[in-house]
């Protein structure tokens, strides 16, 4: 099994940015190459469509608003990937703003160990920097 990480440190208070990321469906308010996302199964499942036309659908394994951090898995993707498993939190570092943490765990499936990980980093590192922008820091 392979992991990755990739932070952003922003100076804007935890709960603002936990506002704009923290709903299962809000990708597409903060990830342009997210186009649109779907909400099924009582909000647990989001079908993602990406700006190719793509379709990821994804599953809410556990949520905690108060720790500002959810856990989803992948149930049907594109990826060389088999058991995704992703979390995306918000850390408040009190004056200084706040840290968003973006990482998951998957076996890689016909792609080395570090293909997958520098796909899932680069995606992790380009949507973090989507954030960045639309937080407008």
């Amino acid at each position: 099994m392979s992991s990755t990480t990739v932070t952003l440190d922003v100076p804007t208070p935890a709960g603002q940015v936990w506002q704009l990321i923290g709903g299962f469906g809000s990708l597409p308010d903060w990830l342009p190459y997210i186009t649109e996302s779907r909400l099924g199964e009582g909000g647990r499942v989001r079908t993602l469509t990406n700006e190719d036309g793509g379709v990821i659908v994804e599953r809410l394994e556990s949520f905690d608003e108060s720790a500002h951090s959810y856990v989803y898995s992948i149930a049907r993707a594109p990826f060389p990937v088999t058991g995704y498993r992703s979390t995306l939190k918000v850390v408040d570092l009190g004056a200084d703003g706040s840290r968003v943490e973006w990482s998951g765990t998957f076996t890689p499936d016909g792609v080395t160990d570090a293909e997958a990980t520098a796909l899932f980093e680069g995606i992790y590192r380009d949507g973090l920097a989507a954030l960045e922008k639309t937080l407008d820091v």
